[in-house]
């Protein structure tokens, strides 16, 4: 149940931040028509309120991140107190086994034991997995400069940045033909 809800939780935050989104697309098309009528200080007050929301979107996302974080490892926990009481059902078979001193019972026993750890230490990779990725960037850096570059472009803005070497792609022939 508490599973659910962080869940939940983070679902909500990212809705807020989509929320917060599209409003400060909303003012900040308000602040191009308050400076095209010439009302400098109506359109200051729209680009406080775009920042503000901007801001809001970001902190929204990072908490739902965090909430994120939070409920894969209270997913971990629920999986480990899982494997945990099967090992300590395992553990009373094989003493009622040893005490029966059957070899083969013993041995199909240590078998099923085996298995039943190989297949812990593949959930417990699995969630080691989830943790990092959950917590962690993973957006390769050189994608980031291309889509930042191709975003300035777009705006004919010039971001003064220098990408990589061995970065070459269309954003940047796009960039030195542009130039030219």
């Amino acid at each position: 149940e508490h599973l659910f809800n962080l869940k939940f939780a983070a679902k909500e935050l990212n809705r807020n931040s989509k929320k917060c989104d599209k409003e400060e697309k909303a003012e900040k098309a308000k602040i191009k028509k308050a400076i095209q009528k010439g009302n400098m200080e109506v359109a200051r007050i729209h680009a406080e309120n775009a920042i503000r929301q901007k801001n809001q979107a970001i902190n929204f996302l990072r908490m739902s991140a965090r909430v994120d974080a939070v409920a894969a490892r209270v997913q971990t926990a629920v999986t480990m107190g899982k494997v945990t009481k099967s090992m300590a059902e395992v553990v009373k078979s094989m003493d009622a086994t040893l005490k029966s001193m059957n070899l083969e019972k013993i041995s199909a026993l240590m078998d099923k034991f085996e298995h039943q750890f190989e297949t812990l230490d593949v959930q417990t990779q699995q969630m080691e997995d989830t943790m990092s990725n959950t917590t962690t960037l993973t957006t390769p850096q050189n994608q980031v400069d291309m889509l930042l570059q191709e975003m300035a472009d777009e705006a004919g803005l010039d971001l003064n940045m220098e990408l990589p070497q061995g970065q070459t792609g269309s954003v940047g022939a796009s960039v030195a033909s542009a130039e030219q």
